[in-house]
């Protein structure tokens, strides 16, 4: 605890300055080396540019579905022998997906770096896509999918948002997508989609944690190295009309009894200078207890249960969600009136020199925290430069936030946060069917 203090109060983009080696392949993966001895162990992570934005809208759920098929084995790892292999190696992996990439990694002690490099080397060039794999995966997704979406109070709010935000873009749809779409589709478009996306000329290796660079490199050579290149399909540019008049829909759930306030924004690509300025903005009216909606509609006029908001940085276009649970004889349209009138004062005066301060000391903090670990480090070098082409922003974007003023926070309300450019979201409990 006491070095993130330290680092805190004293110049922090030099203090938490993070050293790394970049260099190609001939197949185009690119490879980021980050050495750090303080713990006695290595990260070898894969990030592909592939997410539930790059499926076909009548086969979504492709990408997350992925995320976990690719585990089930490859042409030397035996099927289910992946997670034993892992374990009895004393190390810990996962994966993620979003609607932009996908990430694996795999944490070992550092004496099993080549294992953690020819795991991911196999799951890239040999992985084994079988019906048995598809349909045990099936089985996966679909529990997944019953629990934290269909089952689960408040579960499908982003679905709800989302399909009612985007018109053209795939974001339209959630990472994991349809049900109906996973069991419609064949083996060979299961193949297929491996084919266009895994592949080493659309990906980034990061190696991060204890290990000897020039032996690391020869292995990485060894295993990466021979894999054949492919041809990356140019991403495509999707675009979204602003929003000029309120949406108004309505979602109901059967899994609630309290109606949820809803309120989305659509907001720029999260590579943009507006975007970091509307995390200021977020942080300032949504995040914690001492918020200013927090504050003012939970503790003060006991007007909600709760609210909060969610800030959905992506690569093309973001959403800034508030919602809220009414309280008692209060109703959504009066918790609306107060959220209303907090933006309406950012829009109209500066916030005080006190809050400004406390916003950026708490952004400093975030940025130590999230190269605090290891693992922390490995996703930042891998995400800064897939998906923001800027890798160096792992040491530099905390001065992009510092240079934000307070007279750019009432523009940026300005811009975005007004009324007519938002959907609002009835997410209230379904009718009891007669």
């Amino acid at each position: 605890m006491m070095s993130s203090a330290v680092l805190t109060l004293g110049g922090i983009a030099s203090a938490q300055k993070v050293v790394f080696e970049e260099y190609d392949l001939d197949n185009g993966l690119h490879v980021i080396l980050h050495d750090d001895d303080s713990a006695p162990v290595v990260i070898t992570s894969v990030m592909y540019h592939v997410g539930a934005k790059d499926e076909n809208p009548d086969r979504t759920g492709f990408a997350h579905f992925f995320e976990h098929l690719l585990f089930e084995g490859t042409k030397n790892i035996k099927r289910g022998e992946w997670f034993k292999i892992v374990t009895s190696n004393g190390g810990t992996n996962n994966a993620n997906t979003s609607d932009d990439r996908t990430y694996y990694y795999e944490i070992f002690p550092s004496n099993n770096l080549e294992l953690g490099l020819w795991m991911e080397s196999e799951r890239l060039i040999h992985p084994i896509i079988n019906q048995i794999g598809v349909d045990t995966q099936n089985e996966v997704v679909k529990e997944e999918k019953r629990t934290s979406y269909d089952n689960r109070p408040y579960g499908n709010i982003l679905a709800a948002v989302k399909e009612n935000m985007f018109k053209n873009h795939p974001y339209r749809w959630t990472t994991i997508g349809s049900m109906e779409h996973i069991d419609a589709a064949t083996l060979e478009e299961f193949q297929a989609f491996n084919k266009k996306f895994y592949l080493p000329n659309n990906a980034v290796l990061v190696v991060a944690g204890d290990f000897e660079k020039k032996q690391a490199k020869e292995w990485i050579q060894k295993y990466f190295g021979p894999i054949p290149k492919g041809e990356v399909v140019p991403k495509k540019s999707f675009l979204e009309q602003p929003i000029t008049q309120t949406i108004k829909a309505t979602y109901e759930d059967p899994n609630i009894q309290i109606p949820m306030l809803v309120a989305s924004y659509r907001t720029p690509s999260m590579k943009s200078r507006d975007a970091r300025v509307l995390d200021l903005i977020s942080s300032y009216l949504s995040d914690g207890k001492s918020s200013k909606l927090y504050k003012k509609v939970v503790d003060d006029k006991k007007m909600a249960l709760q609210i909060g908001a969610v800030g959905f940085s992506q690569e093309d276009y973001g959403m800034y969600i508030i919602y809220g649970l009414p309280m008692g004889d209060f109703t959504i349209t009066d918790m609306l009136k107060e959220i209303d009138e907090e933006i309406v004062k950012i829009q109209t005066n500066l916030i005080s020199e006190k809050d400004f301060q406390k916003l950026k000391n708490k952004f400093d903090n975030n940025f130590v925290n999230s190269n605090a670990t290891i693992e922390g480090v490995a996703n930042n070098l891998a995400t800064y430069y897939l998906l923001y082409k800027d890798i160096n922003l792992i040491n530099t974007e905390i001065e992009l936030y510092h240079s934000i003023t307070r007279e750019e926070i009432r523009e940026v309300a300005n811009k975005y946060l007004n009324p007519n450019q938002r959907l609002l979201l009835d997410y209230i409990p379904a009718k009891p069917i007669n």
